[in-house]
């Protein structure tokens, strides 16, 4: 997404997109696919399935996620997602990273699946702080939103960087990419046959 472009979507919308995108390449292959959309509780859960009703069932759950105002119960979906899936399988988890002092659950939480599970871990990028960041401050004000800026950026990269390290594949992509990326992605997976 070039600087200074405006989301035409929210980024639950390009995760959607994102999710649907990736369960037609990946059945196409010949996978099996299974979706678990969650806020405070589980919204959708579809386990791993093949097939044209499959899709059909996936595409219906997308349709009925929504947002919520507040920070997703992490754990709660973690839990159901390592109870119903016992065989080793890629997890593609899209979500935000929470601005909070600490270290988000959702970071644990994929360290933890990771254990059992190959993680790709897709944090969706937030291109206003790329633009804050570019972005000489001509102003006091402008000042203090400029190295506020530099200090989530900072602690995205830090989040991540501690993902990768841990094992996890762990990337920031901008919502307009999600799509496109992590189709590139699973297809890089499968050509080296990590999973």
């Amino acid at each position: 997404m070039p600087s200074g472009a405006a989301l035409r979507f929210s980024k639950l919308d390009y995760a959607v997109d994102a999710a649907l995108a990736l369960a037609q390449v990946a059945m196409h292959s010949g996978d099996r696919v299974g979706l678990l959309a969650y806020g405070r509780e589980i919204q959708q859960n579809r386990i791993a399935g093949r097939g044209a009703p499959h899709l059909r069932a996936i595409v219906e759950s997308l349709a009925m996620v929504h947002a919520e105002p507040y920070e997703a119960d992490h754990g709660r979906a973690a839990h159901a997602l390592l109870s119903e899936q016992s065989r080793r399988s890629l997890i593609v988890w899209i979500t935000d990273l929470a601005e909070t002092a600490g270290t988000p659950d959702v970071v644990e939480y994929a360290v933890q699946m990771k254990r059992r599970h190959l993680v790709l871990f897709a944090a969706v990028g937030q291109p206003d702080l790329n633009d804050r960041v570019a972005r000489r401050p001509e102003s006091e004000e402008e000042m203090f939103r400029y190295v506020a800026a530099i200090e989530i950026v900072q602690r995205r990269e830090l989040l991540l960087r501690r993902l990768r390290q841990q094992g996890v594949l762990a990337m920031e992509l901008m919502p307009g990419a999600l799509a496109g990326s992590l189709v590139n992605q699973y297809l890089d997976i499968k050509d080296r046959s990590l999973i």
